[in-house]
């Protein structure tokens, strides 16, 4: 494949010799956390790392999407302000990486985000705004095009990086860049939709059976919790009552999870549901594109663990691909690193390897 104008691949560096060799200050904003930290680019490792609730639609679902934008970049500014003024007896932070849960132009525009300000929102040149508020560059990227540059050097082939967490996110790495058109489209599996019935899963996006919807975190949580209102006796009877309390309303992600590492059916058959729907993307992937690697990330796969790729296992291996035994299809799927730093160290990678080439005039 060619790269087009947006893809996100090793060109020239964004920061000159001198300030490369300087610390630079990362940010990952998701659907429910807020992470900034140092990183270092000589060692590679982040250093006093904060993690604060993002002030959007989880956090103050009352608010329309103009408002809840609005308060996320406040909250931006101030955070990402304090965070330099702590750094302030360094030789000075030349630039500011920032990893967005949404699709992000080929020149910086943020033109949704689902998980974080809801349906609606106008498209926000949001690197453009902080840069002028924090009065250096701020450069930023969709949050799994970050990710994704963590693994790119350690993987020897093409694969794809796939987050299950407030909602589901993909990139695929090949040939040494991200493939996503400079319009930010590609890599948004979230909003495939997979289920198409008038009554299926509602997406933050607005839409109706979007994958994100039926296989996030979010998605399972609010299956789980109609599943055990839609069989009181079988949710009474099962592990996750024991985590949720009894109450169907008490059913937390938490809850989920360790009900599904515990081997609790109910739950178990709840997670299947959604996989079924997964491993159908995946399946459709592997037949248009043959990448044969997909690493999962995100809040909600890495808390279940080893055993959420058993299960997603079982599910391609049901569903098929063509050309691939059972086995093969299995050893797909891996989870990825258990941490939660997959964005930040990304970014940071973004900003000295020259990934950013072409995405913020403001670095040029």
């Amino acid at each position: 494949m060619r790269s087009g104008p947006g893809s996100h691949r090793r060109k020239s560096v964004p920061v000159d010799g001198a300030q490369e060799a300087r610390p630079l200050v990362v940010a990952d904003i998701g659907g429910t956390t807020l992470r900034i930290a140092r990183w270092d680019p000589h060692t590679g490792n982040l250093s006093g790392v904060r993690r604060r609730p993002v002030s959007g639609i989880t956090a103050r679902p009352g608010l329309d999407a103009r408002e809840l934008q609005a308060g996320v970049v406040d909250q931006l500014s101030s955070e990402l302000s304090d965070h330099l003024d702590a750094e302030a007896s360094d030789a000075g932070i030349p630039a500011v990486g920032l990893s967005f849960a949404g699709p992000v132009t080929s020149d910086g525009l943020v033109t949704a985000a689902p998980t974080i300000w809801g349906e609606g929102g106008e498209p926000l040149p949001l690197g453009a705004v902080l840069g002028e508020r924090l009065g250096r560059p701020v450069l930023v990227a969709n949050d799994i095009t970050a990710a994704v540059w963590r693994y790119a050097e350690s993987e020897p082939e093409p694969f794809c990086l796939i987050t299950v967490s407030s909602g589901i996110g993909n990139k695929v790495f090949r040939n040494g860049e991200v493939l996503v058109h400079p319009a930010g489209y590609g890599g948004e599996l979230g909003h495939w939709r997979s289920d198409p019935s008038p009554g299926a899963a509602r997406c933050d996006c607005g839409g109706r059976g979007h994958l994100g919807a039926l296989a996030s975190g979010r998605g399972m949580l609010s299956a789980a919790r109609r599943a055990a209102g839609g069989d009181p006796a079988g949710f009474a009877g099962s592990l996750l009552a024991v985590h949720a309390k009894g109450r169907a309303h008490g059913i937390t992600n938490e809850a989920l999870a360790a009900a599904i590492r515990g081997g609790d059916p109910f739950a178990t058959a709840v997670l299947r549901g959604g996989l079924r729907h997964l491993s159908s993307a995946i399946a459709a992937m592997f037949t248009t594109i043959g990448i044969v690697r997909y690493i999962v990330i995100g809040g909600f796969a890495l808390a279940i663990g080893e055993r959420y790729i058993e299960l997603l296992g079982d599910e391609l291996s049901q569903q098929g691909c063509f050309g691939m035994d059972p086995d093969g299809m299995r050893n797909m799927v891996r989870l990825g690193m258990t941490d939660d730093d997959h964005s930040l160290i990304g970014i940071g990678r973004m900003l000295t390897s020259g990934a950013f080439s072409g995405i913020c005039p403001s670095t040029r």
